[in-house]
This record gives C-alpha cells, sequence and structure tokens, in this order.
C-alpha cells in the first residue's frame, strides 16, 4: 500500500500525545529552529504566564495565537525568539505559599524565617513551571521548554540545600554552579529554556532602569493613603485595583448626627459606608452650589443637601434653603472625640513629618468645608472627611492643613489611641461601632447598601484605606513621550490605541513598593543617619560601594533576606546606608522583559538585532494598565523607544452560560480535562474562530459543534483518499521533489472540477496569507471552513464516480493528483492553527509513502518514496498562492452552478421528492443574464439534481408568478392615510422587477400623487406561484424550477436508486471492503417491479459492485439481509461474499 490505512474513526486525544512523543523523540523542534537559523528575524516576546498554578482554559486561548504566528512567521522564512516567560516574584506567588503553610499574617512568615521563606516560594514557582510546560507542549505550543522533570530536581534541591553545587546541560555544554545560582540563571543564554522573572538578570536590569528614574529625579518616597489589604500586609496600586480589584457586595451604611457647636439641637445627617473610618474623622465637605436643606421632625434640625431629603425618616417640615458656601465655617463635634486619637494636637499618625505645622487636633478641628466634587447620587450631599482613611480626604487635607488620624496598622488592626477600640480587627467594628453611636443619640439610621467595593485581586480580602509612605516614580514627566510611543505602535484590536492612550492621560504616578518579602529588592539604600536615599544600578556597582555584609551576600541571588545584609557608605554624611526592606511591584518584573531577555546588559549587539519586538499578544482586560504600561514605561526610560511594533490582544473566556468559569457554578472547565475530552485541535480551532475583540464562550457543546463542523470533515476526507489510493495503488509522482513543498506544482487537468478546487484552494491561501500577515486568523477561519465545505461537499461528492470506477485512467489518476495536491497543501496551511491533525496527514501523504509500515508515528530513517521529505510538516515552507490557477471565470461558472443545484435541490425539498427520485428537467432563471453553464458543469449540476434536462430560461414568469403585498403591520402606522394608496402602487407594478430588488436587498420606490414613496424590502411581503406542475426556490437573483411530475420510468429508475442506497448499507455493516465484489438478494420482488427495473440492472449492479444479482433466494447464507416496503410490497434485500 502507498499510504499507511487510515482508521474511519479516530481518538483525537490519543493521536495528540502519540505525536507529541514522535515529535520529542525526532528533535522536531529543535531541527526546526536550525533549519532557519540566520533567515531574517521576526521579533516575539512573551507576556509572562504567572508559574503559580496550572494552566486554566483561558491561558490555552492566549498561547494558541503565540504559537500559530510563531509557526507561520518561521514558515515564511523567518528566523524568531521561542523564549516563554514565567512570571515568579510578587504577591501571587507569596499568598498561595502562605496558604500551604497554614499561614494567617506576615508574622507568621518572620517566625517561619525569611530565607526559608523565599526558598519556598522559589520551589513553588519551579514546580509549577514544571506543570505549565507540560500543559504547554500537551497544548502543541512550541517553545524552548525546560525539561519539566529537571525543574522538579531543582525545586528538590533547592529546598535541600540551596548551597549545592550541580551541572546542569545548557546549550553549548554543562553549566556547574549552585543550586541556587543555577535557578537565578534560568533562561539565560548559557542554559536556555524559558526566562524567570526571579532570574538575576531580570532584577539586576530593573535596577538599572530605577537608577535612570533617580537620576532624572522622578523616583521619590511619598505619603498617601493608599487601598491596602489588610491580609497581605501591603499596598495596592491604582492599576492592579483598576484592573481586578471590584467586587460587588453590600455593606451596612450608616447615616449619622454631626451635632453642630453653638446651634442647640441642629446636627449635620452623614452618612457613609465604612464606619471604621468615622473614629478618624478630621472634617464634614459640603458642595458649594448644591442647595441644602433645614428641616425638622419636631424633636431636633437637621440638615442635608435638598436632593438626598428621600434619606430622611418619617415626617418632616422644611424651615429653609440654603447653599453649601452659606455653611462654609461651620463646626461640629465629632463622633468620636472621647477617643485619644482624636485630641491628639495634629492628628495621630507615625508619620509625623506629615503633621508638621498642624497645630489642632481632630477634635479642634471639625469644621464644615467646602469641595466641588461633592454630588447627591448617594448618601446625603454631606461627606465625612478622614484624610488618614481616604485617598481623596488625604488631598483635602493637605489642602486645607487639617490633622491627620491613621487608625489602622498594616495587619488592619486598631492602634494605640482608640481606647477601646484598639486592637480590634477592623473586619470585626462594624457592629461595635453601631452600638457605640446608638448610645450616644448620633445613629440615625442603619440600612444595607449594594456597591462596586475593592477587594484584593489577588486573596479577594475586602480593602481599606490606610495613611502610608511608599516608593512612587513621577509619571507626569515621562506621559508626552509615552503617548508619543504609543502612537508608533499598531494595535490589534484598533480600539486599543485609544485605552491605553486615555490610560496615560490620566494615570497617577505609579507605585513601584510592596511592604512584602518575596520579590524584586528595591536597590534603594537610605542613610541610617541623615536619611539621603540613592539607587544602585546594578550588583557590580554594589560591590564596589559595599562597605559592610558583603561577604552575608555573596553566592546569593538579588533576594531578601542575604541583599539586606549589605550596606554602602553615604556620600552626604559618611554614614551607614541600608536597603529599604520594601520589595517591588511584579509589573516591574514583567516590563522589563524587553531589555533583561534579549540580553541588553551582556550583549548589546545581539539585544539590538531583536529590539523592538515585532509582535506581542495578551489579553486586553486589564493589560492596559499592567503589562502593556510597564512595557512602555520601562522602554521609554531607557531606550525612547516602543518596545513592541503590533500588539495583538484578546477579550475573556467565558463558561458556555456567559459566566465566568467557577467550580461552585459547575461551570469551570480544566486545562487537562479539556485536552483530553475535546481533543486540543478542537480546541485550537474553537479559539481561532473566535473574533479575538468579543468574549469567548467556551465548552463541550461548543466544542462539539467545531468538531462536526471542522475536524470530522477534515478528517474524513483524508480518510476517502487514503483508502481509495490505496486500492488503486495511486501514488504521487516524486519528480522535482522539494521538502519544503512537498505537494509539487499545480496538477494540470481538464477537469473543471479539478481545476476549480485546485483555484479555490489557492484563493483562500493568498486570503489567510494576508490574514495571517495582519494577526487576523478569525478572518481566515471564516474562509477556511467554505474551502472545506467546497471540498467535502461538492468537489469530493461530485467526483465520487471518478475514484469508484475500477480502471486507473488518465481521469482519475487526474482526480488523485488533485486531491493529493489539495490535501498536502491544505496541512501546510493548517499547520499553525491545527498541529496535530495536519502531523499526522503529512507523516502518512509525505514522509510514508510507498514504505509499507504501519500507522506508527517513528521518526522516519530517510527510507520510502520521499528520502528528502522534511520529518515533519512544521518544517515545511508556507504554501504560495498560485494565483495562475485562479481562473475567475471558472470560479463564478461553479459559484452559479452551485447555486443552481442547491436552489434545486430546495425546490425538490419543498415538493417532499426525495433526490433519488430523477426527475424530468430543471430550469433555471438568472436575473444578470449570466443564466449559462458550460457543458461539463451543466452535466455536473444536471447529476446533482438528478434530473434529465437542465435549461436556462430568458422569461422568468415561465416558472413563477410574484406578488408582492405592503406590510401593513409595518407601513400602517408608518405611511397613515396614505398607506392604500402606497398599497395600490405597489400591487400595480412589475412584480417581478419588485421582487428581483427585495431578493437583492435594495429598496423599492413607488409613485403616489407626484410624490416618491421609498419601501424597505422587509416592508414588502413577497408571495409566490409557481407555474403549474412546478417546483420553485429562489434566491439573489438566482431562481430555479423543477418539474414535479413523475412517470412510471422515472418512478421505477428511482425504485432501482432506493434499492441501490439500502445495498450500500449493508455492505457497510458486513464491513466489506470497498473494491469487493458482491452477491446481492432482491427477494420478493414482483414481475412488474422487475420488468420496470429492468432497464436499470447494470447501474444498480456497477453501482453496489454486484456480479450475481438474485431474486430468489437459494438457501445460502447470507451476511446481511434487511426487509422493506416497496409500493405495499415486502422485499428483502440480502448481501454475501
Amino acid at each position: 500500500m502507498p499510504f499507511n490505512a487510515v482508521p474511519a474513526k479516530v481518538d483525537f486525544a490519543a493521536q495528540e500525545r502519540e505525536l507529541i512523543a514522535f515529535w520529542k523523540k525526532s528533535r522536531a523542534f529543535q531541527k526546526m529552529v536550525a533549519l532557519h537559523k540566520g533567515q531574517p528575524h521576526w521579533s516575539f516576546i512573551d507576556g509572562p504566564i504567572t508559574a503559580n498554578n496550572p494552566m486554566g482554559v483561558h491561558h490555552g486561548w492566549g498561547r494558541t495565537y503565540k504559537d500559530l504566528f510563531h509557526r507561520f512567521w518561521t514558515m515564511r522564512g523567518h528566523e524568531t525568539r521561542y523564549q516563554n516567560g514565567f512570571d515568579c516574584q510578587g504577591l501571587w506567588v507569596e499568598v498561595e505559599v502562605e496558604r500551604d503553610l497554614g499561614f494567617k499574617s506576615k508574622r507568621d512568615i518572620e517566625e517561619y524565617g525569611l530565607a526559608r521563606f523565599v526558598l519556598k516560594c522559589k520551589e513553588r514557582v519551579l514546580r509549577y513551571a514544571a506543570v505549565q510546560t507540560e500543559q504547554s507542549e500537551r497544548l502543541g505550543y512550541w517553545m524552548d521548554w525546560n525539561d519539566p522533570d529537571e525543574l522538579r530536581r531543582l525545586a528538590d534541591l533547592l529546598v535541600e540545600d540551596p548551597t549545592q553545587v550541580v551541572t546542569v546541560e545548557g546549550p553549548e555544554g554543562p553549566v556547574t554552579d549552585t543550586v541556587e545560582q543555577i535557578v537565578g540563571r534560568l533562561g539565560l543564554p548559557e542554559l536556555g529554556g524559558s526566562y524567570f522573572t526571579l532570574s538575576n538578570e531580570n532584577n539586576y536590569m530593573i535596577w538599572t532602569f530605577l537608577k535612570k528614574c533617580w537620576q532624572n529625579g522622578w523616583l521619590y518616597r511619598g505619603a498617601d493613603v493608599m487601598p491596602w489589604c489588610p491580609r497581605c500586609a501591603t499596598a495596592i496600586s491604582q492599576h492592579e485595583i483598576v484592573t481586578d480589584g471590584y467586587a460587588e457586595l453590600t455593606h451596612p451604611s450608616v447615616t449619622v448626627r454631626f451635632p453642630l457647636r453653638g446651634r442647640q439641637g441642629e446636627s449635620l445627617l452623614v452618612w457613609t459606608t465604612t464606619p471604621w473610618t468615622l473614629t478618624s474623622n478630621v472634617a464634614a465637605a459640603v458642595g458649594p452650589d448644591l442647595t441644602y436643606v433645614k428641616v425638622t421632625d419636631g424633636n431636633e434640625v437637621l440638615y442635608l443637601s435638598k436632593g438626598t431629603m428621600h434619606m430622611l425618616r418619617g415626617r418632616y417640615e422644611v424651615l429653609e434653603e440654603l447653599k453649601g458656601a452659606d455653611m462654609e465655617g461651620w463646626t461640629y463635634d465629632g463622633p468620636f472625640d472621647d477617643l485619644p486619637a482624636e485630641r491628639e494636637p495634629g492628628g495621630h499618625t507615625e508619620l509625623r513629618e506629615l503633621t508638621r505645622g498642624v497645630t489642632q487636633s481632630a477634635a479642634e478641628a471639625h469644621r464644615v468645608i467646602l469641595w466641588d466634587a461633592v454630588g447627591e447620587e448617594e448618601g446625603t450631599g454631606i461627606v465625612h472627611i478622614a484624610p488618614g482613611c481616604g485617598a481623596e480626604d488625604f488631598d483635602l487635607g493637605k489642602e486645607h492643613h487639617l490633622p491627620l488620624v491613621a487608625p489602622l496598622n498594616e495587619e488592619g488592626f486598631f492602634v494605640e489611641g482608640f481606647g477601646w477600640l484598639t486592637g480590634m480587627d477592623v473586619a470585626e467594628v462594624r457592629q461595635p461601632i453601631f452600638d457605640n453611636l446608638r448610645e450616644k443619640g448620633l445613629l440615625y439610621n442603619v440600612d444595607d447598601y449594594t456597591h462596586r467595593y475593592p477587594v484584593c485581586w489577588r486573596c479577594k480580602t475586602e480593602l481599606v484605606f490606610r495613611l502610608v509612605d511608599e516608593w512612587f516614580i513621577s509619571m507626569d514627566a515621562l506621559r508626552d513621550e509615552m503617548m508619543a510611543i504609543t502612537r508608533q505602535i499598531r494595535w490589534i484590536p484598533s480600539f486599543g490605541l485609544e485605552r491605553e492612550l486615555d490610560w496615560l492621560r490620566n494615570m497617577h504616578d505609579w507605585m513601584i513598593s510592596k511592604k512584602r518579602y518575596w520579590g524584586l529588592a528595591l536597590p534603594i539604600w537610605e542613610c541610617d543617619a541623615c536619611h539621603h536615599y540613592e539607587v544602585v544600578g546594578d550588583e557590580v556597582e554594589l560591590q564596589e560601594r559595599a562597605v559592610e555584609g558583603w561577604d552575608t551576600f555573596a553566592g546569593h541571588t538579588p533576594h531578601r533576606p542575604y541583599v539586606d545584609a549589605v550596606k554602602i557608605a553615604c556620600p552626604q554624611c559618611g554614614g551607614a546606608m541600608s536597603r529599604v526592606p520594601d520589595v517591588g511591584n511584579p509589573w516591574l518584573d514583567a516590563g522589563i522583559v524587553p531589555f533583561s531577555t534579549l540580553q541588553y546588559r551582556r550583549n548589546r549587539e545581539y539585544w539590538e538585532q531583536w529590539y523592538p519586538a515585532h509582535w506581542i499578544s495578551e489579553s486586553f482586560p486589564g493589560q492596559f494598565r499592567n503589562w502593556f504600561y510597564s512595557l512602555l514605561a520601562m522602554a521609554t526610560v531607557i531606550d525612547h523607544s516602543p518596545p513592541f511594533l503590533q500588539n495583538f490582544s484578546y477579550a475573556t473566556l467565558l463558561a458556555e452560560d456567559g459566566r465566568p468559569m467557577h467550580k461552585s457554578w459547575g461551570n469551570s472547565i480544566e486545562f487537562n480535562e479539556a485536552a483530553d475530552r475535546m481533543g486540543v485541535d478542537v480546541m485550537r480551532w474553537l479559539y481561532c474562530a473566535q473574533k479575538p475583540e468579543n468574549n469567548l464562550l467556551f465548552g463541550y457543546n461548543r466544542a462539539d459543534e467545531k468538531r462536526r463542523q471542522f475536524l470530522l470533515p477534515l478528517w474524513n476526507v483524508y480518510n476517502f483518499f487514503v483508502s481509495y489510493a490505496n486500492l488503486d495503488g495511486w501514488e504521487p509522482d516524486r519528480e522535482g521533489f522539494e521538502p519544503g513543498n512537498p505537494e509539487g506544482a499545480p496538477p494540470a487537468g481538464d477537469n473543471p472540477l479539478d481545476r476549480w478546487i485546485v483555484a479555490r484552494l489557492n484563493q483562500v491561501v493568498a486570503e489567510c496569507t494576508t490574514f495571517l500577515e495582519n494577526s487576523d486568523v478569525y478572518s481566515a477561519t471564516l474562509v477556511i471552513e467554505p474551502l472545506l465545505d467546497d471540498l467535502t461537499n461538492w468537489y469530493v461528492r461530485r467526483s465520487r464516480r471518478r475514484f469508484w470506477k475500477s480502471e486507473l485512467d488518465a481521469d482519475k489518476s487526474a482526480a488523485y493528483s488533485t486531491l493529493y495536491y489539495v490535501l498536502v497543501r491544505l496541512s501546510k496551511l493548517l499547520a499553525p492553527m491545527t498541529p496535530f491533525i495536519t502531523e499526522v496527514m503529512y507523516q502518512n501523504l509525505v514522509r510514508s509513502v510507498g514504505e509499507g509500515r504501519s500507522p506508527s508515528l517513528e521518526p522516519s530513517q530517510g527510507l520510502g518514496r520521499q528520502p528528502g521529505a522534511y520529518e515533519s510538516v512544521h518544517h515545511c515552507d508556507w504554501p504560495e498562492a498560485a494565483m495562475e490557477t485562479a481562473d475567475e471565470e471558472l470560479l463564478a461558472q461553479m459559484d452559479l452552478a452551485r447555486r443552481v443545484a442547491s436552489l434545486g435541490l430546495g425546490a425538490r425539498g419543498s415538493a417532499n421528492i426525495k433526490v433519488r427520485q430523477p426527475l424530468a428537467k430543471a430550469l433555471a432563471f438568472v436575473t444578470d443574464g449570466r443564466g449559462e453553464l458550460s457543458p461539463e458543469l451543466a452535466d455536473i449540476v444536471r447529476d446533482e439534481l438528478n434530473v434529465k434536462e437542465l435549461t436556462f430560461v430568458e422569461d422568468e414568469a415561465a416558472l413563477v408568478t410574484y406578488r408582492v403585498v405592503a406590510d401593513g403591520r409595518q407601513l400602517g402606522p408608518k405611511l397613515g392615510p396614505r398607506f392604500p394608496k402606497v398599497r395600490a402602487a405597489l400591487a400595480a407594478m412589475d412584480a417581478a422587477a419588485a421582487v428581483r430588488r427585495v431578493h437583492a436587498g435594495a429598496p423599492v420606490t413607488v409613485e403616489v400623487e407626484g410624490e416618491t414613496v421609498e419601501l424597505a424590502p422587509e416592508e414588502i411581503i413577497v408571495n409566490t406561484e409557481p407555474a403549474e406542475g412546478l417546483a420553485v426556490a429562489n434566491d439573489r437573483g438566482v431562481t430555479v424550477a423543477v418539474d414535479t411530475v413523475i412517470t412510471p420510468a422515472l418512478q421505477a429508475e428511482g425504485l432501482v436508486r432506493d434499492l441501490v442506497r439500502q445495498v450500500q448499507t449493508l455492505r457497510k455493516e458486513a464491513d466489506y471492503r470497498l473494491d469487493e465484489r458482491i452477491t446481492v438478494g432482491l427477494l420478493g420482488l414482483d414481475d412488474d417491479t422487475r420488468a420496470a427495473m429492468a432497464p436499470f440492472q447494470g447501474y444498480f449492479c456497477d453501482e453496489t459492485l454486484c456480479t450475481d444479482l438474485r431474486f430468489e433466494d437459494d438457501s445460502a447464507p447470507w451476511d446481511r439481509r434487511q426487509t422493506i416496503k416497496i409500493d405495499g410490497q415486502s422485499v428483502e434485500v440480502a448481501v454475501r461474499r
């Protein structure tokens, strides 16, 4: 057999696992890289995946894009960088390690030991990098992967003893170092594999960036009230909270009285959803231009804005209206003036420099201030101001020189100075505060309030706002240049440009510090004596300036606690400078990779060859404020250039029910489960066939649909070709074989079906090339799927008889050559998108030809018919469109033929006449006058419609009578009294002409009393009346009718075709070979029926491969038999070898 046999049914997932083993054994990836060494570069920078948990199916979506465009540009003749990235440092890893260890707070980490904790973080990263590597390989994602088992071994050795010396294999030979340093060098040229943001190079490159910021005066330490996670005991930056930091929650809101001083029985009415902040109240803000009311219920007088009077309870009377500006300077008693913190001059905070010059206590400072931002959308129009508990409050406090009261420590507990609240958890004080306010007579109302509230993006704890000192990069100096650089980049989808620019216009300064343990050690050293601070630019500078602790640090990666031991001399006072204990924002780690992974510090020539990246990709929700932003900021500072030229982004993956995937909702699908149940090629096609800017609904129903629509038809046509080619012993011509283009030149032939499918294929190749050059795989799928339908449901189906006939004549050989060319070329076209099934097809169609092997995937030793063939389809060249084959006239003719056939089948269906029943004739009318087909195509249409004659007519009236009616339900209300006249004018016009416009989607115009009225197609009802004896169907200017009169001769032929179908079914059930000759029994046919079918007996035997037709049972056993009804008589159909 020329080809290995192809099973009709296939386990795609099992086949994919076989292929992964084959690729590894044959070193297919490494050979592909070697093939393209030295070719023009296509540079890719990976947005690192967090190595912290197994991959999800949403990761599969993005990684499919990265893989397919890599494969495409490689096949186009480019050398690319196949380096995956793992994000390793920061809060996301710390939180998981804490959970694994059962820790509840940062104190648990300190008791455990910082060095041990950092090792556990590194260990977790290595173990999940191994898991994600295996999952990525399962996806068919080709990268320069580390050996997962080696990553696990390093994890074991790291926790065993990080100082032990080990040797590992690198691309250029063995590398020996301590385990800790080997892990710190992962992804560097000497070790290869994925880059890890924990690497020494990544960290030191960030040091270089931060020094540039400091030298330009952009890095500073500032105090601010920041979103703060009490669970993680760290601040959350603006872009983190905007991206993933909100949840819809319901909290008890409280309305409180602030008694006015000097106004007996009068109070401000103040509302808040964070009652804990009332403990630190300093002022109350009103809108200067808002109207406020003074109301009474007979017992007390209250003030609130006029637009919020719905907040009042019971009956009340408005005594007076006034403007907010009239209330400025009113003083009041705060709800917690009895607490020591409220009576402390300047306020109560560890950051005393912030209250320098403020002499009043909070209790003394209580007054009404004006604030333009006060509105009436919620609350009472009077906002309580606590400068130590809110970002806007803090700004107002600075503007009005107010005291600062900061109530919480880093774990969210009330600090000393808050009396009975001291030591209480902020999450537990709501009800005690309500009770205390009630006892004081200050509680007005408590009511549930649902709102979007900030939560920690990692641990989901509700955030508080806390006064802290953090490190920032001032962005104002960079804003304009970053925006100019952003405009140099192509953003896909195009709205990405404006989204990024909008963020840059409104971004605050970049908070780069975290009060945590695992991550980038900020290279900021502060003098213990004079508090001068400086930034160290790299490890060389640190060693040169070290005056203490270098021996402790030497040999370790630049992480806590060892780097903390190093002290340098203060250039201002000569004192010792210590590193600030903060670690860096993890987006620094990801933003620096265009420099750290491209050897900016070590090999500037290499960096210049590969920078900027031609293409990057990540999911756009959030990344405009995170990774894209950090890339732009860091490249602007370091090189004043765009770090990437094209940004391809995509939306969010949801479950099929349209909701996010959650295990508790029962709609979550694990990646491994999806790969094993769906098959990866199905997953990848589902990803590719999604418009990237729209959310993807992912699930088993949609996967089954894609399998039926795409993968199974592709497999079936491949199975069809191999099965028949093996029967005939057909082999492709090896003359002029080119390994990059194993399909060879387009076959030359006269058959219009062959010429058409070759033209269609090359038409789609040209379109797909353009689409993929523009990062548009979605549009590529939109042209590939119709091509596959053309191939299976038209070309192969209409060519079956050419493959079925017994002799291997020139026409049959041409059919084989054509289908072979199409399948091999199609396997190359689809290889970037569905790498597994295309590899199977290539191995059999190209590499296994003539070898006679079983269908294994063992690497070839260069034996067989094509010794020069590449070992993988992924080594081949991208197909270049052979546009000389694209005969536009033939394509248009075949399109018309298919439309006529489709409409003719529709007309048959409307008359309930099955296709196996021959009919006398079909009539076709084409509006634009192209009513003709070549004789060859006309024959194809006649056979498809099972009619004896196909005629194109010039007058549509020969087929159908139309009547057009104005739709009264739409036009009656629209036209009013003019409707009857419009209806009459429409009825009087040429109905056929009106219908042609309606079918073309064009409006129809009528004249009514000298006025032109335009009617939309959907406002016109078309009633169709076929000519007598015809069934009609029409669409887009083509009308087809079939003659429904069935003569006795036609009926007899239809009967024979029914019997052929029954025999074919029995052949399949009996599992006969495709070429196996058989005996058929038609038992019980009456004489009249036998006589009627006699003229068609030759046709019957040819179609069923029947060599012996029996009408009487000879008592010999049959392999299969079935009783059917024909015109009321029971007939038994039987088959045997």
